[in-house]
């Protein structure tokens, strides 16, 4: 039976991912995470846990060395996900060392512990479209050739990352591919980001909780988007459909707008008509990547993969997540 690894199963991304391979496969599914890390994402996956039905947990952080190699061992992988990280833009203006030693030593320890082990996995290193930062409109939309101009220390980050991973497929042999995932989110999209925050002001003040009001940061930006379940497909597909040592794809949807509209997206879906909108200083980015729009053929000629849920359906669904994360009684903070 094949093995795979996850790193950081308990994030969106991750948890998204055990959910298809569970589903699609028959695969044994080896997550690794941080002894701290929160369950909430993988709530409805404990059953299978403690019953090691396919699905085993492994402690170990991108930080310790040893752990990485003590995970590789444990899980003994045919194939890899590496989606750990810092993965918020923002908090990496705040905390830029340890975004730096997560994301892209982090990443070279674990490619290390890989290649000192007697397994030859096929892997797929998750950069990010942020690569590109600050993309002229004349280049749009963007290819995978387009310069690297990174908007924020996570964005110096993945690009050493996506570097990292090319370099081990090219040097070792070993088959390394990265993605420059463009924006993708859905249900258990964390609250630091905007969408999800948004989505999670609305449903608050649906519930009576905060006043009428939804703070937001820069609206301006354009965005293309896709669902985080579209977006796990794509990976699956990465590893398995013809996977070639060293290639590096654009992923991402084919709806774009503004920030702007896909908040009132959000808000034309609530059943609360008189909210306003407010700009929160504290929201802002010092250097935004205001044009995230992607060229996607390199990977969709390659895998045959393309994106099936509609932008509507994606905001709907992450509006109602937050909705029943609140009438389940859970509290937030109002970030």
């Amino acid at each position: 039976m094949e093995k795979v690894l996850i790193t950081g199963i308990t994030g969106m991304v991750g948890s998204h991912l055990a959910d298809y391979l569970l589903e699609n496969t028959d695969w044994e599914i080896y997550g690794m995470l941080r002894w701290r890390s929160p369950l909430d994402n993988i709530q409805h996956l404990i059953e299978n846990i403690n019953a090691k039905n396919r699905l085993y947990l492994l402690y170990g952080d991108l930080n310790d060395q040893s752990s990485l190699e003590n995970v590789v061992s444990q899980a003994k992988p045919n194939y890899v996900f590496h989606l750990a990280a810092q993965s918020f833009p923002k908090t990496s203006f705040d905390a830029p060392i340890d975004t730096m030693n997560t994301n892209i030593l982090g990443t070279s320890r674990l490619l290390e512990a890989i290649r000192k082990s007697d397994y030859y996995p096929v892997i797929h290193v998750c950069a990010s479209s942020e690569v590109f930062g600050r993309v002229p409109k004349e280049k749009l939309p963007i290819n995978e050739e387009c310069t690297f101009h990174p908007a924020s220390p996570y964005a110096i980050s993945k690009v050493g990352t996506d570097l990292l991973g090319r370099y081990y497929a090219e040097a070792y042999g070993m088959t390394v591919m990265t993605t420059r995932m463009f924006t993708h989110t859905g249900p258990r999209r964390g609250d630091v980001f905007a969408e999800s925050t948004f989505a999670k002001q609305i449903a608050m003040i649906e519930a009576g909780l905060i006043p009428p009001v939804v703070k937001t940061g820069n609206l301006d930006s354009l965005r293309t988007w896709s669902d985080v379940r579209d977006a796990v497909r794509a990976y699956y597909m990465l590893v398995t459909v013809n996977p070639i040592a060293g290639e590096y794809y654009n992923i991402g949807g084919t709806y774009s707008c503004s920030v702007k509209d896909m908040l009132y997206t959000l808000i034309g879906f609530s059943t609360c008509k008189n909210i306003s909108v407010e700009t929160d200083p504290e929201r802002l980015r010092p250097i935004d990547a205001d044009l995230q729009v992607p060229d996607t053929k390199k990977f969709t000629q390659h895998s045959g993969w393309k994106p099936k849920i509609p932008f509507e359906k994606t905001m709907l669904d992450l509006l109602n997540y937050w909705r029943e994360r609140i009438a389940h009684g859970d509290k937030f903070l109002t970030r």
